[in-house]
């Protein structure tokens, strides 16, 4: 037998042992005759073991002697006390249930829905009226796996088949449903197939869905009145049951649309009412339990009255005065009961007494609905004002009046308003429901009075608690971030218990650390800083690792270790690392490239605004020891934390909050995919990695749309959007960031593909020819100047360097070199007027134009010489040159000493690994380690650095004398291969080769 096999079967032992240890029945041990006059005889004959009765409503025959001995005489003895009376404690005995399992009924609309479902999960078990509540509860929860409850509705009303008008009926059926599965209630029913829990389950029926699992309908009956109880007899059995019996027959049949029953046995047979006393206790029990883990409220309860007889009077009354009150919420116009304590209430609502006609009227009427006599007649309307003292906690819902509100709703702001509870209070009742739209109307209203502190604790419930409505509600009603976000409440976010997201989060932490993590150790901001750098890889570096924020947490630390105790506007504070002023310069130079040329002896009132905001932020930029703010934007703080916890849905309602949304929808589709990698690499769940997969190729789309959309309304305003660095993630472009990501459609939208096409020509403007252009350029520098170029508003969207941007350029458009004049003297496009003719003489002007004109030249120089394309073909030119001076270098003669040609080489390389040490010591990220290791991430440096070292090594061997020379002259030709295949990279960029270059490394790999 296979472990899974073992380990089922030792639980269902367990459950088996649990249930029969701690759950009993009760059955009569003594015959006692409910009639005194009825034929006796010595010794009992047969007419009397089918005749008399015992007072739990058995016949002799039908009861069980195991335990006692049959009586021989029905005739009391002379020490036999004649008047004694049957009970329970005294005359019946408790044993372990016989009676629990699942429950298979056999009428065709339960198999329809039962065909739906994975199991069949209508359980049951026989319980003695005495069980403790605790024992209940932990049945239902432990082993019934019943989802624990936020609301419980309980549904009193007429035992009896009554009708319900239409419109009655479908208010209570849609209402009650929809209120139980949009907060997860229980609903708890008398369980049977008359009355109004038959009603519940035709309810169950066309609102309540096929998943069984989620009904969470429980029906508590009494054993002995259930037709064929006989039949569920059985220890963890799987018994058929027949909802429809015989029309004559006393008994009750259950209802097949309840998903759980409890049968409480008290010994009787055909006696109702034994199960209230249980099932009140009950409902007492789980109104302790907390309706979550992180809220302090219990389970709100609530009593649904649809019609009822007398005796649903006096069971309003005791639920409206118990401490605390459990809220009514009547039905009016469903009849009897019901429509009495509707009226009543009406009628009281200004004085709280019936005028004289009324009152006779209203007692007639208790009179006939009921078929009472006078004296309880004046009982009955007694306790009717006894509930009306108690108004408060009645809510009367009339489906005939069209202003009413929806029933649902209906339902649950009565369970608000009757709980008497404060506004933090049924806040955090709705948040556990789920329901915003009842806080929204009810209780986040003007006027209402708050605790200090309650609402930033409704937020950080609701965030940890996946409730985007409910954070949705809060944001829209002023709570900010900036005042709500700190370090204490973010880390409790990251260490809110998650299943197996948690898990899964400690993995990434221990990969990012490469260290084990103790049991029950807490994570820190410091550590998701490396958990963020580790996925996103490359030379990234979070806020929360950068050494202003480590000395500043640090300090933190510190100080929360001496103080007991801190006020409110300190725990509103976090921690950022200072911004410094090179940012500043960043904005403003992006600032200036999206704006028209300006002349330079013009002040700009935009230069002169961001001076002064400059000014302004290094005034108020606070130090470490000032304990800085958090960060700028929060929502990108709460945006990754529900990204790496997982929570798709609080992660795209994040994202359209704040600012940068193309920004982080590249971030988070980065971030998904490199968890989905983990998962796969760890072994977890490959749902897991599939559903990470689809949650970045979802956020992949949003960058997409967002860069489609921009595109469209401005595409210079677009592509700058993929180039500008994006501060709060380490400096990186989206462009940089999507081609992380592998967002192939990110990368092929036009608007990247013009912008790359940009970048890779420069300042150049051409279309056709390019190839040529350049290397006649190359080989004769004065054609550089009859090439045309672009002007500066057609390159202001592509990133500039600081040597660039000291070469100014005209706004107009493009025009050929020989044409185009020094920018200081062109002409102002609106005024028609030189700016030099105004202010020069002829000879100044005559001096400034020949300066100018050299300067144009030089401009014209630098910016072929710096185009991308232009150093391709450079490199490309010359690194064919190498290879043909390295080909005939290891083709010919090696002498003693190297030629001009190997020299050459030998220059070309070193230069080379001096190039490539540059590169690792400009690279980001902070170590010589982690610059090493995104410098190796790419194969063609790996490729050059052993090309490099096999050449050194070559050299070192050819300079001594065979047979090392020999071996330094076979080095080179084992090195040249590597320079070789070096050109299949230059190959790639090519229209034609790249493509079929990409089909065959594919295919290799």
């Amino acid at each position: 037998m296979c472990t899974a096999s073992k380990n089922v079967l030792f639980l269902l032992q367990a459950r088996k042992s649990w249930i029969e240890d701690m759950l009993f029945k009760r059955e009569c041990v003594k015959f006692i005759p409910s009639s005194r006059d009825l034929h006796r005889c010595n010794p009992v004959c047969q007419v009397c073991q089918n005749l008399i009765r015992c007072c739990c409503g058995r016949l002799m025959g039908e009861h069980s002697w195991q335990e006692s001995i049959a009586p021989i005489s029905l005739c009391p003895g002379p020490e036999q006390d004649v008047e004694e009376d049957w009970s329970i404690e005294l005359h019946t005995k408790a044993s372990p249930t016989n009676a629990y399992g699942t429950i298979d009924f056999q009428d065709t609309a339960a198999r329809v829905c039962r065909a739906k479902v994975c199991e069949p999960l209508n359980y049951y078990a026989r319980v003695a009226v005495d069980t403790k509540a605790e024992l209940l509860l932990q049945l239902m929860l432990r082993e019934w796996q019943m989802e624990r409850p936020k609301l419980l509705l309980i549904v009193q009303g007429g035992s009896e088949n009554f009708t319900l008008p239409p419109k009655v009926k479908q208010a209570f059926s849609k209402g009650l449903i929809t209120a139980a599965r949009s907060t997860g209630a229980w609903i708890l029913t008398d369980g049977i197939n008359t009355g109004v829990s038959r009603y519940v389950g035709d309810a169950v029926k066309t609102y309540g869905g096929h998943n069984l699992r989620k009904r969470n309908t429980v029906g508590i009956s009494p054993w002995g009145v259930i037709d064929n109880n006989t039949d569920l007899i059985g220890r963890d059995v799987f018994r058929p049951y027949q909802p429809l019996g015989n029309p004559l027959s006393k008994r009750s049949r259950l209802n097949g649309f309840h998903s759980h029953f409890i049968l409480v046995d008290d010994g009787t047979l055909g006696k109702h009412g034994c199960q209230q006393g249980l099932r009140r206790r009950l409902e007492k029990h789980i109104q302790l339990q907390k309706i979550h883990p992180r809220l302090n409220h219990g389970v709100p309860v609530v009593c649904v009255v649809v019609e009822g007889g007398p005796a649903i009077v006096s069971t309003v009354l005791d639920y409206v005065s118990s401490v605390p009150p459990v809220p009514v919420f009547v039905f009016e116009g469903s009849g009897r009961a019901a429509d009495l304590l509707a009226f009543l209430h009406k009628q009281t609502a200004v004085d709280r007494q019936l005028d004289t006609d009324i009152k006779e009227d209203f007692l007639v009427r208790i009179g006939d609905v009921f078929g009472v006599e006078r004296e309880e007649v004046l009982q009955l309307y007694n306790l009717l004002l006894q509930c009306m003292d108690h108004r408060e906690s009645i809510t009367i819902f009339d489906s005939e009046s069209d202003d009413q509100m929806a029933p649902d709703a209906a339902i649950l702001t009565a369970t608000l308003k009757g709980t008497k509870a404060s506004p933090a209070d049924q806040l955090s009742m709705a948040l556990g429901w789920d329901r915003a739209d009842i806080a929204k109307k009810n209780i986040l209203v003007c006027g209402q009075q708050w605790q200090v502190g309650s609402l930033e604790q409704a937020m950080l419930d609701a965030l940890v608690m996946d409730r985007v409505s409910f954070v949705k509600l809060l944001i829209d009603n002023g709570m900010t971030m900036s005042c709500f976000l700190t370090v204490d409440r973010l880390e409790e976010l990251y260490n809110t218990s998650h299943g197996q997201t948690n898990r899964f989060l400690h993995h990434l932490v221990e990969d990012a650390k490469q260290s084990s993590l103790p049991v029950g150790y807490r994570l820190t901001l410091i550590d998701m800083g490396l958990v963020i750098e580790y996925l996103i890889g490359a030379a990234y570096r979070s806020t929360y690792t950068r050494k202003n924020f480590r000395a500043a947490y640090r300090t933190k630390i510190k100080d929360r270790r001496y103080e007991s105790s801190a006020s409110l506007s300190k725990q509103r504070q976090g921690i950022i690392p200072t911004s410094g002023t090179s940012r500043n310069l960043q904005d403003l130079h992006f600032f200036r490239t999206a704006q028209p040329y300006k002349i330079k002896g013009e002040p700009d009132a935009s230069e002169t605004d961001t001076s002064h905001s400059s000014s302004r932020e290094k005034a108020v930029t606070p130090g470490l020891d000032d304990a800085p703010l958090l960060v700028p934007f929060n929502f990108n703080d709460l945006f990754v934390w529900a990204v790496l916890q997982q929570r798709q849905q609080m992660a795209l309602f994040l994202w359209q909050h704040g600012e940068e949304a193309l920004a982080r929808a590249t971030v988070a589709c980065k971030l998904y995919r490199s968890m989905a990698f983990e998962a796969r690499q760890s072994s977890m769940d490959d749902n897991i990695a599939e559903r990470l997969k689809g949650y970045s190729l979802e956020f992949g789309q949003l960058a997409v749309d967002v860069l489609d959309c921009a595109f469209r309304q401005n595409e210079q305003m677009a592509m700058k959007l993929l180039t500008s660095e994006m501060e709060e993630w380490s400096h990186f472009t989206c462009l940089q960031m999507a081609v992380s990501s592998c967002n192939r459609s990110f990368v092929s939208h036009s608007c990247t593909q013009t912008l790359l096409t940009d970048l890779w020509t420069g300042s150049l403007n051409w279309r056709k020819n390019s190839f040529l252009k350049i290397t006649l350029s190359l080989l004769l520098p004065p054609v550089i100047f009859l090439l045309e170029f672009k002007s500066k508003a057609e390159m202001c969207h592509v990133p500039q360097s600081h040597e660039a941007m000291l070469f100014g350029r005209d706004s107009g458009k493009s025009v050929p070199a020989h044409n185009r004049t020094n920018y200081k003297g062109t002409q102002d496009a609106e005024q028609g007027v030189s700016f030099h003719n105004k202010r020069l003489g002829p000879v100044s002007e005559t001096i400034s134009s020949i300066t100018m004109q050299c300067l144009s030249w030089i401009t014209m120089l630098y910016e072929f010489y710096t185009a991308p394309v232009v150093k391709f073909w450079f490199h490309t030119m010359s690194y064919l040159a190498f290879l043909m001076l390295f080909s005939y270098v290891v083709l010919v003669k090696m002498e003693d000493h190297p030629s001009i040609q190997e020299w050459l080489v030998i220059a070309y390389i070193l230069s080379t690994a001096v190039e490539k040490t540059r590169e690792v010591l400009m690279s980001e990220p902070r170590n010589l380690s982690q610059k090493l290791k995104v410098w190796f991430s790419e194969y063609w440096n790996i490729s050059d650095f052993t090309a490099i070292l096999l050449f050194l090594a070559a050299l070192a061997l050819r300079w001594n004398a065979d047979p090392y020379k020999t071996a330094g002259r076979i080095s080179y030709c084992l090195d040249i291969i590597f320079w070789f295949v070096r050109v299949m990279d230059l190959l790639a960029v090519n229209q034609h080769a790249g493509p079929y270059l990409t089909m065959i490394t594919k295919m290799c790999c």
